[in-house]
């Protein structure tokens, strides 16, 4: 399996502060009131979120509005890695912070960022990582980064995969309209590393295994949304 091709500096993840956490809240509410009727959008499987405790949220990536949809799956605040290049702009990086993201550069593993995301789930914050690392395109999950599975392991946390079924129909690369295609999100059953040796260790062998099973689960779930979405 690939390795994790992310750079980042060192990010202040914080605890959300009250602001963070309402603004986060009305801006997903406002785009699932807008989604639910322009895609007709269903999400499946809440039930496999869960109940307690933060996780690592892994859908697969095939559309620029993946991480909104992504939103969708709970009402809490989750926390997404952003290119760096969006803050260049002072009030887009600001308002990206507050909604959750965190700057990272992409094309060069560096461990500075597995750490970032470690600390947003021991701050007890859920995390999005989309493991197939950048926007791909078609019906199949190719190989996957082991930074998701890391990351989980080492935090002791479990991985969800998503399947996004509709998303690029609705929003492929390129353009910049956003057809009214049936989205459709199903999350799938949790995955826990099968290690006994506890958080805060991560062997290869165990990240391996972790990312074989997602990868196996992602495609199923991402099967099961994109016929749901009639694609």
């Amino acid at each position: 399996m690939a390795e994790a091709v992310v750079r980042a500096e060192p990010v202040d993840v914080h605890p959300p502060t009250r602001l963070e956490t309402t603004s986060y809240r009305i801006v997903r509410a406002l785009f699932k009131g807008l989604a639910t009727p322009y895609f007709r959008l269903e999400v499946r499987g809440r039930e496999n979120l869960p109940a307690e405790g933060p996780f690592v949220l892994a859908p697969v990536h095939r559309s620029n509005i993946d991480f909104l949809l992504a939103a969708t799956t709970r009402p809490e605040r989750m926390r997404y890695m952003g290119k760096a290049s969006i803050w260049k702009y002072p009030t887009l990086g600001r308002f990206f912070s507050m909604l959750g993201a965190f700057p990272v550069h992409r094309g060069t593993a560096d461990r500075e960022s597995l750490r970032t995301c470690i600390r947003v789930i021991e701050n007890g914050e859920s995390l999005v990582l989309f493991p197939e690392g950048s926007r791909r395109s078609g019906p199949v999950v190719e190989d996957l980064f082991d930074g998701a599975a890391y990351v989980a392991a080492r935090s002791g946390v479990p991985i969800v995969p998503v399947g996004i079924g509709g998303s690029e129909a609705a929003m492929p690369p390129g353009k910049t309209f956003i057809a009214p295609h049936k989205v459709v999100v199903v999350i799938g059953e949790p995955i826990v590393a099968g290690s006994s040796e506890g958080p805060s260790r991560a062997p290869r062998r165990v990240v391996r295994e972790m990312t074989d099973r997602l990868h196996a689960s992602l495609q199923a779930v991402f099967d099961e949304a994109r016929k749901r979405a009639g694609v």
